[in-house]
């Protein structure tokens, strides 16, 4: 679950690591402060649903693909540090506390506090920096959206891509 930013000036992911506290509940975005509010009951158990999915479908080991995670730190750039809901990382991807760059899949689970910029610049973030696809979920609409690093968007009613070949998880199954 994302939320309002903060004018904060433009911090380097140094400066946000240098936060006395409260980075938990903190995104780095464009050397913007983002406020992440706790995640609810529902959107955990949409998180939880769509990691399983993803953890299964990944058993064929797909190429290019890594692990699952939900909320796992990515230091994007010098000055964007993103958590998206669930991920999938590249394969060999570095990182020692974090990992480099963007995931192969980026997901997020849009919620009532996530800004429509927000979320266009989080995509276009990810694509730039490595991600093959990012899938933002939209659980009132019971629908998704995703884009792809060759440019194109879709709004898709199921989860299913040429990066998964094994997954297909109707929208509204996995927010049941």
């Amino acid at each position: 679950m994302k939320a309002m930013s903060t004018a904060a000036g433009s911090l380097t992911f140094a400066d946000f690591e240098q936060l006395a506290e409260g980075t938990d509940t903190l995104e780095l975005l464009q050397g913007e402060l983002i406020r992440v509010p706790p995640p609810k009951r529902k959107h955990m158990e949409c998180a939880h649903r769509l990691y399983e999915a993803l953890r299964v479908a990944l058993e064929s080991k797909p190429p290019r693909l890594g692990t699952p995670y939900i909320e796992m730190g990515y230091r994007i750039d010098r000055d964007t540090w993103l958590r998206p809901d669930v991920s999938v990382s590249a394969a060999g991807q570095r990182g020692d506390d974090y990992f480099e760059g963007a995931p192969a899949l980026a997901i997020e689970i849009v919620s009532e506090s996530n800004s429509a910029a927000e979320m266009e610049a989080k995509t276009e973030v990810f694509l730039a920096n490595g991600a093959s696809e990012v899938w933002l979920i939209y659980p009132k609409a019971q629908r998704a959206w995703i884009y792809r690093a060759s440019g194109s968007a879709e709004r898709v009613e199921e989860l299913a891509s040429p990066l998964l070949p094994n997954l297909r998880v109707p929208i509204r199954d996995l927010l049941a």
